[in-house]
């Protein structure tokens, strides 16, 4: 008979090898003590002993502080490498897949006669920019994420159920349910949580166009103040929305045999690692990949269905604006499939030009006209106020 087994909450959490220290902590301290150490023994013979003493205590402290310090539940040092490598990595990154060509020699010869003419003093900061690298290479028809020599990825929206107006008996139902999909887990899955701002300028120019169509005043004049309670709440508050993404992943290569958590062992892991190569896999190994995703995407709709979650996958254009979103969380304009990418050719059609042209003279002509009569009448808006 099975016994449960307790897995504490905090599952990355380090083991800790010496009292409260963990292997990293203990190793951060031992280096800075035996470097503090070889210091001493190569200035004893003409470096009193209080001098050092004020050497070493700034030292020791700032190790120790470094070692056990954190900031939001990171480690200071961790923190430390991160601004090390921030400060060092490329200011400049364009999207350049071919690699970044240099500048033309006339446009370099121009910069550097206007830059002598500023003088040194307001002389800018060079700019050499670097090609930037990002996970997702495309985006298929079909909405699978083509991540390069890393594989394939598959996003799907999660709806939600509300655990708490459950009764108990339910409510373990709900938990057997998603234990179950659980523990039909072969390979990573991400349950991504997202907030982003909600925008109510479409449904309240809804509310107030078909107000005017209901079939009672009283009914009109409730959409019209409903429109109006939400254009006051959303200058009162940020609105935000949450949104639950299941993501998942396959690598090009199979999965080898799995380890005793059910994931692929350590020896497939170094095989897949090692046989990776940089440039395109070949179509089968990507086909194979894509059919893994189908199949464990299909499990995932039909195991979470009984818990009442319905799994629905992103096609082409809302996996690209969820990506864009990503990169850019907090932007004015909202991300859109429509946008144009990078190494795309924006054109006009040649309807829409003829069009485009009558209008350009139009207002041309609007221009050339006098105003008559511009300053006789005063204007007001619905409440009666003049401007």
């Amino acid at each position: 008979m099975t016994e449960p087994v307790r897995i504490p909450a905090d599952v990355d959490m380090h083991d800790r090898v010496l009292g409260p220290l963990t292997a990293r902590q203990l190793g951060i301290l031992a280096a800075a003590g035996a470097a503090l150490y070889l210091v001493w023994l190569a200035t004893r013979a003409f470096l009193p002993i209080p001098l050092f003493v004020a050497f070493a205590v700034p030292v020791g402290a700032a190790s120790a502080m470094l070692t056990l310090g954190k900031r939001d539940g990171v480690p200071l040092d961790k923190l430390l490498i991160a601004a090390i490598r921030q400060r060092i990595a490329p200011r400049h990154r364009v999207a350049a897949p071919e690699g970044v060509r240099p500048a033309p020699a006339w446009l370099t010869a121009n910069a550097d006669q206007g830059a002598g003419r500023r003088g040194p003093a307001s002389e800018a900061e060079p700019v050499s920019p670097s090609a930037l690298r990002l996970p997702a290479e495309a985006v298929t028809e079909t909405g699978v994420v083509d991540l390069g020599p890393d594989g394939l990825a598959v996003v799907a929206v999660a709806s939600t159920v509300n655990f708490a107006l459950r009764t108990p008996a339910e409510q373990e139902a709900l938990v057997a349910s998603f234990g179950r999909y659980l523990h039909s887990l072969t390979a990573p899955v991400q349950v991504l949580v997202r907030t982003e701002r909600l925008d109510l300028s479409a449904q309240i120019a809804e509310l107030r166009e078909r107000a005017g169509g209901l079939p009672h005043p009283a009914l009109e004049a409730a959409a019209v103040e409903h429109a109006d309670y939400l254009v006051q709440l959303g200058q009162e508050s940020d609105l935000l929305r949450r949104q639950v993404l299941l993501v998942l992943r396959e690598t090009l290569a199979a999965a080898g045999p799995p380890d005793g958590l059910g994931g692929p062992g350590a020896l497939a892991a170094l095989q897949g690692r090692r046989n990776r190569t940089p440039g395109q896999a070949d179509a089968a190994a990507r086909r194979a990949a894509e059919s893994r995703l189908v199949r464990r995407l299909t499990e995932a709709v039909e195991l979470l269905s009984p818990a009442g979650i319905t799994v629905t996958p992103l096609d082409a254009g809302q996996a690209t604006a969820v990506l864009a979103s990503a990169c850019n969380p907090d932007s004015l304009l909202p991300p859109s499939a429509g946008l144009a990418g990078a190494d795309e050719v924006i054109t006009t059609a040649s309807d829409l030009a003829g069009d485009d042209a009558a209008r350009w003279r139009a207002d041309a002509r609007a221009e050339d006209e006098p105003a008559w009569g511009e300053d006789d009448w005063d204007y007001g808006d619905e409440r009666g106020e003049q401007f």
